[in-house]
């Protein structure tokens, strides 16, 4: 995404700094969390010595005076479910019409090239009006960019006269240019063959002429992007009519505030933009998921929230039969945890016409083990496989193939990276009270980390190499004969939850000791070198600037970063440690806030996964534990491999 300039564009009017501001009741129940979008204001805990009110709808006739209006305006606010997320707020006194002509903070508008910049950036992001529309681009309204002239529907009763008019004067003027209407509600629509609702860059891209029967947020939106924008009613508390579009647009952002709803505070436009687009993504994709399937019953409540749309959330199957049936009822997608998917089901759904959407961890994951029952913090949703798996391009490849990173979101990265390594983030994140060993000046220093041998990532991702956690030692020191090796058994294997447990007596034989107690980063920042088949800890040893050796071929390898003893022709892009990580980290995955439940920008959940509290684990995860401990024990003893 395009970077916006980092200025505040969340304005203090004219006269309403120090107001004791009360809340509707109404509004209150309907949008809490207003509080953060007017930071200068006093919330009076006392209604009837409050000053101005705020009213999310119209106020009753006997309202006070001096009355804040609210509402969306032309910024996404996302649902997902009965959660709705939003980071941006349009605010106007209804007393003071030249509120928005005034401009903010006593300095005038918004600059016209920082307004430019900041609608540039918008396009990109695909942010504008209701989140999750389908955004085809002028090509899905069958139309040249900027060619069509648009009608926009309202498909309400009362507006059905001035509708019709507004079509008949479009046709009128079109110039042999198509006309399309589109349709902008959710009743039934005034003209006949109206198509929609799109997103409004689709729209707006699609248009020569915008004809419309308000001057809104959208309509200035589209004005501010070139488009010829006719508007039946106009609003002039929203500014001058003798403004250019670009002007009005400025106007429009003067009268905007925004907060970020996982911190509860103020916060630059730049910031909310990054929200904003991360709820865009996510609601365009749960749109089309109808079914979840193959999710583990301590998962579904996540998950639940994580696919969640307007409608709610996807209807939950166990069968192929089961799945496939409701997804063709509802006219949407299959969501199925890959390493759970029910015999059949993709050529089931191929024979119906249903897509089948992969389900997995993200690389960020939770402070915790998800063998441990505890739920993550991010997923991926890939079409085309999974990133573990190199017999197919997953999407995953395909991003980190093919996408032209520009230079902000490299610069993201970068910053995102910074913040992983400062905070000491890992995909687990479990503390360790034991410190990394000592080892003589000059000696290399090699970490093994072991993995769980039946995992999917090494039974599909070690090709043909090592798939037992010895011969992956045995393979280390062959290279590194004169190495330090440490070797770290794997967090869910030490906890007696999966396979892959290595006698000490054998570990040793190749390795100079055995270290379960220390924590990940601090092994990271001790070691040279990490030797791998797949595990994740090579990425993240990456991360740290560290030499990473892979027998096997993770999503991290074959791009110019690793030395891998397999070869994957197709991957020949040579990436920098940036772009590789906006795709594994920015562009792939969905992070989820564990606190409110809503998508978030993994900048977000970096923070969260700092915060032991916001990572609560159920019953099922406490009889895990006690399951856990059993195995362990008995693994300790060599009862089991």
């Amino acid at each position: 995404m395009r970077s916006s300039p980092a200025v505040s564009l969340a304005p203090s009017p004219p006269g309403w700094a120090g107001l004791a501001v009360a809340t509707d009741p109404r509004t209150a129940l309907a949008m809490p969390g207003l509080r953060p979008f007017f930071p200068e204001t006093v919330w009076s805990e006392a209604p009837e010595a409050a000053t101005a009110w705020v009213f999310a709808e119209d106020a009753p006739a006997a309202a006070p005076p001096r009355i804040i209006r609210v509402g969306p305006g032309p910024w996404p606010w996302a649902r997902f479910g009965a959660r709705i997320g939003r980071a941006a707020l349009l605010a106007a006194e209804q007393a003071m019409p030249g509120l928005v002509r005034e401009g903010t903070r006593g300095s005038g508008l918004v600059a016209a090239p920082e307004a430019a910049t900041f609608l540039a950036a918008m396009r990109e992001a695909r942010v504008a009006g209701p989140a999750g529309l389908p955004d085809p681009g002028a090509a899905g309204l069958g139309v040249a960019p900027g060619d069509a002239v648009l009608v926009l529907d309202r498909c309400e009763a009362g507006c059905a006269r001035a509708v019709r008019a507004m079509w008949d004067s479009a046709r009128a003027v079109a110039a042999g240019r198509p006309v399309i209407a589109v349709r902008i509600g959710t009743g039934q629509a005034t003209l006949p063959g109206a198509i929609g609702p799109f997103a409004a860059w689709t729209l707006i891209e699609a248009a020569a002429e915008w004809h419309g029967l308000e001057d809104d947020g959208l309509a200035r939106i589209a004005a501010a992007a070139g488009v010829s924008v006719y508007a039946q009613a106009a609003r002039p508390a929203f500014g001058d009519p003798h403004d250019t579009p670009l002007e009005r647009f400025a106007r429009l952002l003067a009268a905007t505030r925004f907060a970020d709803p996982f911190r509860q505070v103020p916060c630059s436009a730049e910031e909310a933009l990054t929200i904003m687009a991360s709820w865009q993504r996510a609601a365009s994709e749960n749109r089309r998921i109808a079914v979840a399937c193959g999710m583990a019953s301590w998962k579904r409540a996540r998950l639940g929230a994580a696919l969640a749309s307007e409608a709610g959330p996807p209807a939950f199957r166990r069968s192929t039969r089961g799945a496939v049936a409701e997804a063709s009822r509802r006219g949407g997608a299959i969501a199925v945890w890959a390493t759970r998917e029910p015999p059949g089901l993709r050529k089931a759904a191929a024979a119906a016409g249903v897509a089948v959407l992969r389900v997995e961890d993200g690389f960020l994951r939770s402070a915790g083990l998800g063998a441990g029952f505890l739920p993550g913090g991010s997923i991926a949703l890939d079409a085309r496989g999974v990133a573990y798996d190199p017999a197919i391009a997953s999407d995953l490849e395909v991003i980190l193939a093919e996408t032209a990173f520009p230079p902000a979101m490299l610069a993201r990265a970068a910053r995102l990276r910074a913040a992983l390594l400062g905070r000491g983030i890992t995909k687990y994140n479990l503390p360790g009270a034991d410190a990394p060993p000592d080892v003589a000046a000059g000696r290399r220093r090699v970490l093994v980390p072991g993995q769980v041998e039946d995992d999917a990532s090494v039974r599909l991702g070690a090709m043909a190499g090592p798939r037992k956690n010895l011969d992956l030692l045995r393979a280390a020191r062959e290279a590194e004969p004169e190495a330090f090796i440490l070797y770290r058994p794997h967090p869910d294997v030490a906890a007696g939850y999966r396979a892959g447990h290595v006698l000490p007596a054998d570990a040793l034989a190749f390795a100079d000791v055995v270290q379960e107690g220390a924590a990940m980063p601090d092994l990271l920042d001790w070691t040279d070198t990490v030797h791998t088949i797949t595990s994740l800890t090579g990425f993240e040893a990456l991360l740290r600037g560290k030499r990473v050796v892979c027998q096997g071929m993770p999503f991290y390898a074959g791009w110019g970063l690793t030395e891998d003893r397999q070869a994957l022709p197709r991957r020949t892009r040579r990436l920098s440690l940036d772009a590789l990580v906006a795709g594994a980290l920015i562009a792939y995955p969905r992070c989820m806030d564990p606190v409110t439940e809503l998508p978030c920008p993994p900048e977000v959940l970096v923070d969260r996964l700092t915060q032991p509290a916001a990572w609560r684990a159920g019953r099922a995860a406490l009889l895990r534990r006690m399951q856990g401990r059993l195995m362990a024990g008995l693994a300790r003893r060599g009862w089991l491999r």
